[in-house]
């Protein structure tokens, strides 16, 4: 406790370095192609979007019912283009007091940075790109859910959604999850890393590769989706890892309730036997009453590590996190969870987390983060981390 109350000293006294601090990942924007139709109901649009001579851009053809002309832009964006920039910067670090060891309260700083593109070419469909780069997974600020692809900028999505009549969507993309369709139960909006999936770490199925999803809006307030990802150069075959899943929710005015159901393949020699499945089931909810009172997300999760070989295979995740929209200037969340899927017959381990977002102006928040991580080793402390980031957006 003593190292940490060192530590703790060493970041109040540095205020300065706050405002360089940092949020770290930013994720795409969500799609909403209601707001892309509204393209088609605008006359004229300011060109605030462009880099270059407005006179240059086409314009979008009458009723948005047709592709945009693109031939002459001379590097600026067109009319249904727009960009979103995201800046972040964190300084932080964690400490478990372990006796003579003294590395472990280094103060660490790190940066995020991200650009999301979009564009529609005909008023009801949407493409998105998503380019960053970061150095974000240090440990001290490793927490913060932030890009640690190095310093180069990499694309790390891209899809082409539409819709299929008034109730379907459509999605296709690359380095993109399974899940990218699926909706979460989920309103908690904490900036750690180990609890943002709010409890069903594994349900909500990744592989990063090529996918493909369909979601259809019932228009009651249900959903149901599908999603597949697979390895670009093993689709559908035995010898690639392919993850596929099932989501179904219903959101009414102030609450919420979906599951999901998702299973991995993977034929990695580095596990204990090859071409073995994963399955899980996740189930969210949440509410959000009136008032002052927090609004409540809980989440739990089941399912089976296909290679554990049916000894002690069973793990289970769970979640619950409250979150203030309006304390002070900013907002406020707690949370408390499983730190890793709690493997069948073994102790869960736990992690306890409190944050503070809140906005300098428009386009700058700073979020202080304090979480605590349990470590079930005989004879080793507790993780507990403190960090800061602060972001930019513009």
């Amino acid at each position: 406790m003593r190292n940490f109350m060192k530590l703790f000293k060493r970041l109040l006294v540095a205020p300065a370095a706050i405002g360089l601090i940092a949020p770290i990942s930013a994720s795409a924007s969500e799609v909403n192609l209601n707001e892309i139709a509204n393209y088609s109901d605008v006359e004229s649009i300011e060109y605030s979007n462009s880099f270059n001579d407005d006179s240059n851009i086409n314009p979008l053809l009458a009723g948005g019912e047709g592709l945009v002309d693109s031939h002459s832009h001379d590097g600026g964006f067109s009319e249904t283009t727009s960009a979103a920039f995201t800046a972040t910067m964190a300084i932080g670090a964690e400490t478990d007091d372990d006796a003579g060891d003294d590395t472990d309260d280094v103060v660490t700083a790190g940066y995020s940075f991200q650009i999301d593109l979009e564009t529609s070419f005909t008023g009801e469909d949407l493409l998105a790109v998503s380019i960053d780069a970061g150095n974000a997974n240090t440990t001290g600020i490793a927490q913060f859910d932030a890009n640690s692809n190095g310093d180069g900028l990499d694309v790390d999505g891209l899809s082409y959604t539409f819709g299929l009549g008034n109730s379907t969507t459509v999605m296709f993309g690359d380095n993109m999850d399974a899940s990218s369709l699926f909706t979460s139960a989920c309103v908690y909006g904490g900036p750690g890393m180990t609890l943002s999936d709010c409890g069903v770490p594994n349900a909500g199925v990744g592989n990063g590769g090529a996918m493909a999803g369909i979601e259809y809006d019932f228009g009651t307030g249900f959903t149901a989706a599908f999603g597949y990802a697979g390895n670009e150069a093993t689709l559908m075959t035995e010898e690639g890892d392919d993850a596929w899943g099932l989501n179904v929710a219903y959101t009414g005015d102030n609450y919420g309730l979906s599951a999901t159901y998702g299973l991995n393949e993977s034929d990695n020699a580095a596990r204990v036997i090859d071409g073995y499945e994963d399955t899980y089931i996740g189930l969210q909810a949440y509410y959000t009453p009136e008032g002052n009172l927090p609004s409540v997300s809980v989440g739990y999760e089941t399912g089976e590590d296909g290679s554990l070989l049916g000894v002690n295979d069973s793990l289970t995740s769970y979640f619950i996190g409250l979150t203030w929209d309006e304390v002070g200037p900013g907002s406020a969340g707690i949370a408390f969870g499983t730190k890793t899927p709690t493997v069948e017959d073994t102790d869960d381990q736990h992690m306890y987390e409190a944050y503070y977002s809140y906005p300098i102006n428009d386009g700058m928040t700073i979020t202080p983060l304090v979480y605590v991580q349990e470590v079930s080793a005989d004879g080793v402390d507790d993780t507990t981390g403190i960090m800061v980031q602060t972001t930019f957006a513009f």
